[in-house]
């Protein structure tokens, strides 16, 4: 299961230490609008799908409250049927879509896990409702 922060589950970025760093700094300045996650690694985890509406406390390497995300749409898809509207509200740069793919499934690849184009993902899209919580790591968020 994910860690909770109050009733809140979290959302840890990539891996920690630089890609989980500019990631964040991606989401906190508005540019990274959306995120891409396997379904597989929802049921390994023991977790659900996020939902629309559903707050999420976005976490530093320390499990450290940074930020606070709404999930504004939520859909599973194949990966070859991710859309480059959504690949670029990652914000992480790429150029266009095949840039994204090669650059999403060599992360995964490094994780364990091969990518194919039937390969279900959960295309997340976010929007920033609070920044900066100076490091609280428990408590409820309140509203």
């Amino acid at each position: 299961m994910w860690p909770r922060i109050g009733d809140l589950r979290t959302l840890a970025l990539g891996t920690p230490g630089q890609m989980r760093d500019r990631l964040n700094s991606l989401v906190l300045s508005g540019m990274k609008t959306a995120t891409t996650g396997l379904l597989s690694e929802y049921a390994t985890e023991g977790e659900e799908l996020e939902h629309v509406g559903e707050r999420l406390a976005l976490v530093d390497d320390h499990d450290a409250l940074i930020g606070v995300v709404e999930v504004t749409a939520v859909e599973v898809v194949r990966f070859a049927d991710v859309t480059w509207d959504f690949a670029r509200s990652e914000g992480e740069g790429h150029q266009d879509l095949d840039e994204w793919r090669t650059g999403h499934r060599n992360f995964w690849a490094t994780e364990g896990s091969a990518v194919t184009d039937d390969t279900l993902v959960v295309c997340v899209r976010l929007r920033l409702e609070s920044a900066g919580a100076g490091g609280t790591t428990t408590g409820n968020l309140g509203t």
